[in-house]
């Protein structure tokens, strides 16, 4: 069942959400706008494709065998919800979901991100996973599993944004939301390669092979493109033949802004790796 989802606004966008009876859609904590009366509200500290296993459980009474297997079910269950909460604190992410079920009728529900900016809609098919920023997650189909992605050590020291992704798999609608304005990118279209402040990745198609690199090398060039180019010392690279998503406006930029707004500019007067940004 195809998700029927309209994103509407400009400065700040918002995904309204149409569900039929029964449909479900589940966003992270803190995303959710409005609903109709007839669309119930469940929090639960599983992901989708992990709830409802604690059905299996009920009924054990006092009996030494079903007891048993009532309560290892319950321990697997509870390991496995642990270790997902567990990532999703390590990620910064929410450690919860809410549930959106449309009951006796068709229902509508509201969501928008944390930042200024767009969003979007995407389509899985199940053949291909999608990778995002950390909080770029608004709400998805049940169909769709929330997952994180760790990267290499190396890279994700050097990365920052990149060192930790947001993972979706399966089928059905996924939205996503991000800073300022999107531009859709195919490296392809660049001879495979483009290389992009750590920032401004939202997120991209498995496939793509993500990297950081140093700007410039260890040389004159290379020092004067750290310290006063307003980049600090890496990029990404994003390489293959995909669609990638950009973001225009950075986070730390957006905080930067607000600080020296209020009299407090942490940004310093070169804009780079003198920087006093430590958010």
């Amino acid at each position: 069942m195809t998700l029927r989802q309209e994103i509407v606004g400009n400065a700040m966008q918002m995904a309204v959400v149409s569900l039929q009876p029964g449909q479900t859609v589940y966003c992270e904590a803190g995303k959710f706008l409005f609903k109709t009366a007839n669309v119930t509200m469940e929090t639960r500290l599983t992901g989708p494709s992990d709830s409802g296993g604690g059905q299996q459980a009920q009924g054990g009474g006092a009996g030494g065998a079903g007891g048993a297997g009532g309560m290892g079910g319950l321990l697997r269950q509870a390991m496995g919800t642990a270790m997902q909460v567990g990532q999703r604190v390590l990620a910064g992410e929410s450690i919860a979901f809410q549930y959106f079920t449309a009951q006796g009728g068709e229902g509508t529900v509201g969501f928008a991100g944390v930042l200024p900016g767009e969003m979007r809609a995407l389509e899985l098919d199940g053949t291909r996973a999608w990778f995002a920023e950390k909080d770029a997650f608004v709400a998805a189909e049940s169909t769709v599993d929330f997952g994180i992605a760790f990267q290499g050590g190396r890279t994700g020291m050097k990365g920052g944004e990149g060192f930790i992704l947001e993972k979706f798999t399966g089928r059905g609608t996924v939205i996503i939301a991000g800073a300022g304005n999107f531009i859709d990118l195919n490296p392809a279209d660049f001879g495979g390669r483009i290389e992009v402040d750590t920032g401004c990745v939202v997120a991209f198609e498995e496939g793509i092979q993500y990297g950081v690199q140093r700007v410039g090398g260890l040389n004159r060039q290379g020092l004067m493109n750290a310290v006063f180019g307003g980049e600090g010392l890496s990029l990404a690279t994003l390489e293959g033949n995909g669609r990638v998503i950009l973001q225009s406006l950075t986070i730390e930029s957006l905080a930067n802004a607000l600080k020296k707004a209020q009299g407090g500019d942490k940004q310093g007067p070169t804009g780079g790796l003198f920087s006093t940004h430590t958010g």
